[in-house]
């Protein structure tokens, strides 16, 4: 199930495509926002790895088992920024003024997920979270209903709650801007696209 990135020359510092990550707890509503963001902008989202991965193997997963979805994610990730990039190329007329993608969970969600659970983190995960350049998180928040789902985890607000704040407290200590994502679907698709047109206006045309 591991991924390779296409091109071995592939440089994950190349600034030509824009990368926005979505992250937030389970059930915020991650994929739908960025599933809706791909049509806005006519552009690629990378899908979470770890629904796939313990979709095949199940719920019961180790900590060593988050090192093997760390890995797969990052290599996903490279693979849509490829993708991304081919495809604006190609595309005519062009949406937006350069390339960008949507990615639905990054090595945050996963340090996130490692100390939470287990108390620790893969230092592989850190040396990913130095090293990969990112323009934009859209955190989004607790205030959509718990939709029950065979792999979450956490039913319950407060423990949603929990790891919200743990998001933000990182968001609030790194150099990327960040939006906060909140109301029903309609309400965040408008605060996302809001927040991209500040902070990145030269992407749209």
């Amino acid at each position: 199930m591991m991924l390779q990135t296409s091109n071995p020359e592939f440089d994950i510092r190349n600034p030509e495509c824009k990368r926005i990550v979505v992250i937030g707890p389970e059930s915020t509503g991650k994929s739908t926002l960025c599933e809706e963001l791909s049509q806005q902008y006519n552009a690629n989202w990378c899908p979470e790895f770890a629904r796939e991965y313990l979709m095949t193997y199940g719920t019961s997963y180790t900590y060593d088992d988050l090192l093997t979805i760390a890995k797969g994610q990052v290599a996903m990730e490279d693979e849509y920024a490829i993708m991304a990039h081919k495809e604006w190329t190609e595309q005519d007329p062009k949406k937006t003024t350069e390339p960008v993608f949507f990615i639905d969970t990054n090595m945050y969600v996963m340090k996130v997920w490692c100390e939470f659970v287990f108390g620790k983190c893969h230092q592989y995960i850190i040396d990913q979270i130095v090293k990969r350049p990112y323009d934009l998180y859209l955190l989004c928040n607790t205030d959509l209903p718990w939709t029950k789902d065979e792999l979450r985890e956490y039913p319950d607000h407060d423990t949603r709650q929990t790891l919200y704040l743990m998001y933000k407290d990182i968001l609030v200590n790194q150099d990327v801007p960040w939006v906060d994502i909140s109301g029903n679907d309609e309400q965040r698709l408008h605060a996302a696209i809001d927040g991209i047109t500040r902070f990145l206006p030269n992407l749209a045309k």
